[in-house]
């Protein structure tokens, strides 16, 4: 009996400890340290969040940049893939769909080759981010759909330039740009 109360008090401290005290101090310090981070990222216009830096979005508009295809309908809940192989005629058929409606959509040559970015989903369907290609191959359909004179779309043109991420620790991946912050760098452009 004396092991058994003994093993319900290690059981509630460490319970309060790791539970309630530990995550509430991590929390707290991590408000106070990086409280964008802390609070998912988010972009704010005025005081209307815009999108999480951290997860992707479905820009359909003609006046917006895509973000890369979700197999989860840009849902975070269930994030993840749609774990079709390589050999599935279903992932074949959506990849040649996809390709088919990205050309038509940036009113592009039939044999532009297409990022694959644009073509599959990631893994966890959510990635914010799309390559410059990707961008440049899009820039021409936002710039008509919005007017933009020349020195508009050189302004457009600079923008992806700028907002072009080298890989991560200069080796790992490839060159990005975050659709959110493209897009709303693109609604600057006046």
């Amino acid at each position: 009996m004396k092991t058994l109360v003994i093993s319900i008090k290690i059981f509630l401290f460490f319970t309060v400890l790791t539970g309630i005290i530990y995550p509430l101090l991590v929390t707290g310090i991590v408000q106070v340290i990086y409280p964008s981070k802390a609070n998912g990222s988010m972009q704010m216009k005025g005081k209307i969040s815009t999108g999480s830096l951290l997860i992707g979005q479905q820009f359909d508009s003609a006046i917006y940049f895509t973000s890369r295809p979700s197999a989860v309908s840009y849902n975070p809940l269930p994030s993840g893939g749609s774990n079709y192989g390589l050999t599935s005629a279903k992932l074949k058929a959506l990849v040649e769909e996809r390709r088919k409606q990205f050309i038509a959509f940036n009113h592009l040559d039939s044999l532009t080759s297409v990022p694959g970015e644009m073509l599959f989903a990631s893994a966890s369907g959510l990635d914010p981010h799309i390559s410059p290609q990707s961008a440049f191959l899009q820039a021409e359909r936002i710039a008509s759909a919005r007017c933009f004179n020349p020195v508009q779309e050189q302004k457009l043109m600079q923008a992806i330039d700028s907002l072009t991420e080298p890989p991560q620790f200069f080796c790992l991946g490839e060159p990005r740009i975050n659709v959110l912050l493209l897009n709303l760098e693109t609604d600057k452009i006046r």
